[in-house]
């Protein structure tokens, strides 16, 4: 198994992807000391101008080649990489491969992580998100990546779903760059989490901020909590720069690769954090 620093999978997919807008600009100035989760950009298409809301991933994921070229090109997000990459590395310490994986892929967005999945060699990949913009994405520039992709949300999973999911004996979940904010809360991961067979991996990560004790999220005591519970067990943690803010500051992550060692208890199903 190859887990030298190849050249990440998106570079060689996003020259194929035709971008739909003629310039994009960040804001610069006093507005430059936005939060991170309110962070713009302007997008100039046919000569008119447009603000979109990085979160907004709806708005995003509609125009073809705009999230590659805001987060990777333009803003240096490398997360995708960098924790398949651990995921690789902890496997090859283990002798497991890639290609036995079932990868559950939760909170996929246009399949960035997915494809980074593929050029590993894991064969089976099943994508999970909440918007529909980003299933349509996935099936506008990257068609075939996924073995299935649903768009439902694990807070309140449809029966029909659940039973859908479990048919695939999912043995790996990675979720990147989507927990901490809102967008995957902590209930979430933990019904992914539930999803997956014992033993099973996680790759994941968050940023630094929603694993400190002051964390309001509820992402630090769950995380805690899986791992004083034995639910899973940390194998790698690593500290790297997610990507650049729009002030050119780097934003910190931390990647964790973790083993499920036993289902998933029924009161950490039910609990908020």
């Amino acid at each position: 198994m190859d887990t030298q620093n190849t050249t990440p999978r998106w570079r060689l997919r996003v020259a194929e992807i035709d971008s739909e807008f003629d310039e994009l600009r960040l804001p610069s100035g006093a507005d430059d000391g936005v939060s991170q989760d309110k962070e713009w950009c302007d997008l100039v298409v046919d000569g008119q101008t447009r603000r979109i809301r990085f979160h907004d991933y709806h708005d995003v994921f509609k125009v073809p080649g705009l999230y590659e070229h805001l987060f990777y090109h333009t803003l240096e997000c490398c997360s995708p990489t960098r924790v398949t990459r651990l995921l690789a590395d902890v496997l090859l310490d283990h002798r497991d491969c890639p290609d036995d994986l079932h990868v559950l892929d939760v909170g996929a967005g246009n399949g960035m992580v997915g494809d980074e999945l593929d050029a590993r060699g894991v064969q089976k990949i099943v994508g999970i998100d909440i918007i529909p913009e980003a299933r349509e994405a996935t099936l506008r520039d990257r068609p075939g990546l996924y073995h299935d992709y649903l768009v439902t949300d694990l807070t309140n999973l449809p029966e029909r779903d659940e039973e859908t999911l479990r048919k695939h004996q999912f043995n790996c979940l990675t979720t990147v760059a989507a927990l901490g904010f809102g967008d995957i809360p902590p209930r979430a991961f933990v019904k992914a989490l539930d999803l997956i067979e014992t033993p099973g991996w996680i790759a994941f990560n968050i940023k630094e901020d929603f694993i400190h004790e002051r964390d309001a999220s509820g992402f630090c005591r769950l995380i805690r909590r899986l791992a004083r519970d034995e639910v899973i067990q940390p194998q790698a943690y690593r500290r790297y720069p997610h990507r650049l803010s729009v002030a050119g500051e780097p934003l910190h992550y931390v990647g964790m690769v973790a083993r499920k060692l036993r289902d998933v208890p029924d009161d950490m199903l039910e609990c908020d954090f």
